[in-house]
């Protein structure tokens, strides 16, 4: 049994070109567009998410969390008289300290009056229009935070256990 070889005709050179080979190939353009950018989209995802449970199963152990915060309140207020432009002025200052370690609240307990000295040298040497701007306050308190670090390094604390010295009442007259 012989196959049958269907005979194609020649095509009609007076037809209009068709349009269809135009469409189909702007089609499967765009088909390759999308699954290329789905692809790309999907390795990215795939990569950050693999990243980041790699680093989540290593042994390394995870850092502990933070401590509560600790607050060890200077009273009495300091109160102390500065240089005024005029006159004499007085500052009182209600000082709290923050450290997230039980020892170095110990410590700063312990070595209560050389704190209370430092700072109320530190306070007594201001000028008025230094600490009447929020920049001068803020400036009052970092150099208040590096004396109490002073105190604690002397007394064989770590001093950077010491994290904070809060302003809680700021009052200049």
């Amino acid at each position: 049994m012989a196959a049958e070889i269907p005979v194609l005709a020649p095509a009609d050179p007076t037809a209009a070109p068709a349009k269809t080979g135009k469409r189909k190939l702007f089609i499967i353009v765009a088909i390759a567009g999308v699954v290329l950018l789905a692809a790309g989209g999907g390795l990215a995802w795939y990569s950050s998410s693999s990243a980041h449970h790699s680093a989540a199963s290593t042994t390394e152990p995870k850092p502990a969390p933070a401590a509560p915060a600790l607050y060890l309140g200077l009273d009495p207020p300091f109160v102390v008289n500065f240089e005024g432009e005029q006159s004499v002025r007085f500052l009182q200052v209600t000082v709290q300290l923050m450290s997230r370690d039980p020892a170095t609240i110990e410590l700063l307990k312990a070595n209560d009056p050389v704190v209370r000295n430092d700072l109320l040298m530190l306070f007594s040497g201001q000028k008025a229009a230094a600490v009447s701007t929020r920049e001068g306050k803020e400036a009052l308190r970092t150099q208040a935070l590096a004396s109490v670090r002073q105190v604690i390094s002397g007394a064989g604390g770590h001093p950077e256990k010491v994290e904070a010295v809060y302003f809680t009442s700021f009052v200049m007259q």
